[in-house]
């Protein structure tokens, strides 16, 4: 490895971490006025470290508890419907970035502006959200009863992707096109290694970094994939090949990454030109989060906006999960309240 590739991984190991959420102090969820606290758990019984067995004897301090484990989305959209009908004050979800992704997906017109407070344990083989949420590992659904206790919470908006064909809109919170399928697939084999969370995502975007940098003018890491992206008031869609396009209302990723520039709230966007221009250097700047003018003049573009529509020739990443393309219209979802530590 040369002089410019350890100074990428030095980036991705040792840069400096901004997970201080701004925390909300509201009223608990205790429903006193109207009966006990209405506790509804799904946990996902293909989660790498899912707590699902502990949840059999009952939950401590907590009358009203139901417990599903729903293998697979139709039994899951059943799952929370019956939540929603038995107006559950807490929503936990035991599982990782896929499995929040399904539950907010199939809850779509179940809350709408009345969404219980959400719980996430996190025991899946990547937990972006429960680290942009400062939730450490082992943290237990008896931490997250007491903290919610507190009324300690966070708000969050996940990104909602939709086509134009009626078709349920998909919610999650990480977008990814373009060199970010690659690097998902990657990821994917990390996972079978055993590195799990922000070490696999490390690693797979650290392997498509230098895959790119070496692979010649002709590697398909570098001749990126066409897009068509049009903001708001924006006109024609501007059509290009673009290396990579990422989405996010998170503050912050894994390893302390941030792709987008400085923490802040909002839907932020990064889209980089294809091919990517002198990776060496920009690489480790973009990640240790630079907004400098000149890595736009190097096709490095950092944007803010609460929706866009893009249309893409490949597919894309919702939280780990590979997608078709089309014409598709991402903007921000509803206002959420998770609670923290």
């Amino acid at each position: 490895m040369n002089v410019s590739s350890q100074s990428f991984a030095s980036t991705l190991l040792f840069s400096g971490i901004d997970t201080i959420p701004a925390i909300l102090t509201k009223a608990a969820p205790t429903a006193s006025a109207v009966g006990p606290l209405r506790v509804g758990i799904v946990c996902n019984p293909k989660s790498h470290l899912n707590r699902g067995a502990q949840y059999a004897a009952g939950v401590p301090g907590v009358d009203s508890v139901f417990v599903a484990a729903p293998s697979t989305r139709t039994a899951l959209a059943e799952t929370l419907a019956t939540f929603a009908a038995r107006r559950i004050d807490l929503l936990v979800i035991d599982g990782g970035d896929g499995t929040v992704r399904d539950v907010l997906t199939c809850a779509e017109h179940l809350w709408k502006g009345i969404w219980p407070d959400i719980v996430v344990i996190p025991s899946g083989k990547t937990n972006a959200l429960a680290i942009d949420l400062g939730i450490p590992t082992g943290w237990t659904l008896a931490d997250a009863l007491a903290a919610a206790a507190r009324g300690r919470r966070v708000e969050r908006r996940p990104v909602e992707v939709a086509r134009n064909d009626g078709s349920r809109p998909l919610r999650g919170f990480l977008f990814g096109a373009g060199a970010f399928v690659k690097a998902t697939e990657l990821a994917q084999h990390t996972h079978r290694a055993g590195a799990f969370n922000g070490v696999a995502v490390g690693l797979a975007l650290c392997w498509a970094v230098l895959q790119t940098m070496f692979g010649g003018a002709r590697s398909a890491w570098r001749k990126g994939s066409a897009m068509g992206l049009r903001l708001p008031g924006g006109g024609e869609p501007d059509q290009r090949p673009r290396y990579l396009l990422l989405a996010s209302a998170l503050r912050s990723l894994p390893l302390g990454l941030k792709p987008f520039g400085r923490p802040r709230d909002g839907m932020k966007l990064l889209s980089i030109d294809a091919p990517p221009r002198l990776l060496p250097i920009t690489a480790p700047t973009l990640l240790a989060g630079s907004e400098s003018p000149w890595m736009a003049r190097m096709g490095f573009h950092h944007l803010d906006a609460a929706s866009f529509e893009v249309t893409l020739d490949d597919g894309f990443i919702l939280d780990g999960e590979h997608f078709a393309g089309g014409t598709l219209a991402v903007r921000q979802g509803p206002v959420l309240s998770f609670v923290v530590p």
